[in-house]
């Protein structure tokens, strides 16, 4: 697998006309605010868009959002395995943010925590429980160590399937008439 492309906020914001940016956090993440004419396509739906995606880089360059840089530069990888050449953020549009750059919110959607606070409640709460169950049933207390476990290897391999499995939850999932007019409005 190799490095995506990737462009700084400042860059980013000079060239914004010259992409076709693609949101890929949960559609609760995305509308909490998002780079201005940004599309959403979650991460675990890029299968589904590549299509879309193909007919839109033939068009001009793909710019690939998050959070932080992480799940766009999967995306940009799992993009790069189809053929589809794309650039990510770099540190997403948390740096964006940070950089005084205006972010767009769809003031009538739901909105969702960010997906690293639902992992941090998630971690935690079963941290917590496994301590507080473990002191009726010790080998509860394994459910802290194995989450603790998790957590570290999160860390090291710079992935984390408890976002992965959070992402699927309803709350995290696209409706399907949103992501038929994205696809649309790509292909056009």
């Amino acid at each position: 697998m190799s490095t995506p492309a990737t462009i700084a906020p400042a860059q980013a914001a000079e060239r914004l006309g010259d992409y076709t940016v693609i949101d890929v956090r949960t559609p609760g993440e995305y509308a909490a605010g998002h780079l201005p004419g940004a599309h959403n396509i979650p991460l675990d739906h890029l299968h589904t868009a590549l299509p879309a995606l193909k007919t839109a880089a033939a068009r001009g360059e793909l710019l690939m959002v998050c959070a932080s840089g992480n799940r766009s530069a999967t995306a940009c990888a799992q993009l790069a395995d189809a053929d589809i050449a794309a650039t990510t953020l770099t540190g997403g549009t948390t740096a964006w943010s940070a950089d005084g750059h205006r972010v767009d919110r769809d003031e009538n959607a739901r909105t969702a925590w960010p997906m690293e606070r639902q992992v941090r409640l998630a971690a935690g709460s079963l941290v917590v429980a496994g301590l507080a169950l473990g002191t009726r049933y010790r080998p509860a207390r394994w459910l802290s160590a194995a989450i603790g476990g998790g957590l570290v290897f999160s860390a090291v391999t710079d992935t984390c399937g408890m976002a992965a499995a959070l992402a699927r939850l309803p709350h995290n999932q696209p409706r399907t008439t949103d992501l038929d007019a994205t696809l649309r409005a790509l292909s056009r």
